[in-house]
């Protein structure tokens, strides 16, 4: 079973940008996807971004696309999100969770807090 844990998140100012990291254990990431969900206060959880890992093919919702990028390191089972240009709308929860195909999930890594003030 892979563990994921995620980091990066924080506070910053409208227009700033932040960097979250999902490092994998247990084993790699193979053929699996890597995706990013967040979850506002009082939303349900939504879908942010995903790459494949074998292929690195990414996929963005609208809401984040021209502005997130999520790349992969194989060498350090890592998948990192660099989100720029941020919007208070983009504050949440954060989770990475790998899955047997784009928005798929079925290992959910811890949280990480992103705040973004006006």
């Amino acid at each position: 079973q892979v563990q994921l844990v995620a980091s990066g998140g924080g506070l910053v100012q409208a227009g700033g940008s932040l960097r979250l990291s999902c490092v994998a254990s247990g084993r790699t990431f193979s053929v699996y996807y890597i995706g990013w969900y967040r979850q506002a206060p009082g939303k349900e959880r939504e879908f942010a971004a995903d790459i494949s890992w074998s292929i690195g093919s990414t996929f963005y919702a609208d809401s984040v696309k021209g502005r997130f990028t999520n790349a992969r390191d194989n060498d350090k089972n890592t998948v990192c999100l660099q989100m720029n240009s941020l919007k208070p709308e983009d504050r949440g929860v954060y989770y990475c969770a790998e899955g047997r195909g784009s928005r798929h999930t079925d290992v959910w890594g811890q949280g990480t807090q992103v705040t973004v003030a006006s």
